[in-house]
């Protein structure tokens, strides 16, 4: 009897997100498309991840579970890529949140595109307690998404996306000489051979982990970053600036106030008060001294929310 392939494959991998990994899940299990088979890899957890996954399996018979020991991100993703089944493969992380209508947006997207090989969308940003910050609305058209790309930024959200698995092996998948950011090297590489876009709805709430990085980690995501740029640039004969930013705070108390800031004020004009009051106290107690600390927390108080968005 011949196996019936799903229409999508979901890839997620899993390390130590126990707090997460039921959310996450469930906002897969209950997508309004339900043709999918989900790959759950567990890379090697010490927490309880593999015992929330497993009860999980048992209930769902799209969910393909392997546990083994930790192997990193890369291989773990080119090991979901190598076990799906299905043309187009949806990625998820496992502290992320899936809009319910998310595949069905996507799948619809890719159908009636067929020039495209990988398409993302909009996403709301959450932070640890699941507190909405705001919506980020990104570039929707190849030409835009391609120019940021080259430029060092990541102008598709990797948990946001969907792509042909075709195309993806074809270029062999995720590189691991690219750690940290062998997700803008997919993009640029894709991009050589298709176009590539985001779909003008939210995707995903995006779960920001405001728990800084190391100098170490976050040197070696600007080199990798930096890298992918700079091979694009050649095989593709043109030359950019690189403008790539930091994406995480960096242990310092002045680096952790900036990123409570930019939280506050994305809060705020997003309509969320109270979670831009939380953040402007705790930019003061992080720099007491420092005024814009001070101004988020009076404007969150007193100044009447920015008026709703279209």
């Amino acid at each position: 009897m011949e196996a019936v392939v799903p229409a999508i494959s979901v890839v997620m991998p899993v390390y130590n997100a126990e707090r997460y990994i039921a959310e996450a899940v469930e906002s897969i299990l209950n997508q309004t498309f339900s043709d999918f088979e989900f790959i759950i890899i567990n890379d090697g957890s010490t927490d309880r991840s593999l015992e929330i996954l497993q009860r999980y399996a048992k209930q769902d018979s799209r969910i393909r579970l392997i546990s083994r020991e930790n192997r990193g991100l890369v291989k773990t993703l080119n090991e979901g890529l190598a076990l799906a089944k299905a043309p187009l493969i949806a990625r998820m992380d496992a502290d992320d949140v899936a809009f319910l209508d998310r595949f069905h947006l996507q799948a619809q997207f890719m159908d009636q595109h067929p020039e495209v090989v990988c398409a993302g969308g909009y996403w709301e940003v959450i932070d640890e307690a699941g507190r909405v910050l705001t919506l980020l609305k990104v570039p929707e058209d190849n030409e835009q998404i391609q120019v940021l790309a080259l430029k060092g930024h990541t102008p598709i959200n990797h948990p946001c996306t969907m792509f042909r698995k075709a195309q993806v092996q074809e270029l062999g998948g995720y590189r691991g000489e690219f750690e940290a950011a062998e997700d803008l090297d997919l993009w640029l590489r894709l991009g050589e051979i298709g176009l590539l876009a985001n779909i003008p709805y939210p995707v995903i709430k995006y779960r920001f982990l405001a728990s800084s990085v190391s100098g170490q980690n976050l040197t070696l995501q600007k080199q990798s970053a930096q890298s992918a740029c700079q091979q694009a640039w050649n095989r593709r004969n043109v030359k950019y600036s690189y403008e790539g930013a930091d994406w995480r705070p960096v242990n310092t108390k002045k680096s952790r106030f900036d990123f409570h800031l930019k939280f506050g004020w994305w809060a705020f004009n997003y309509r969320q008060r109270n979670t831009a009051v939380l953040y402007g106290i705790k930019a003061i107690k992080l720099l007491p001294g420092n005024m814009e600390g001070w101004r988020l927390l009076i404007c969150a108080l007193i100044k009447p929310l920015p008026a709703c968005n279209s």
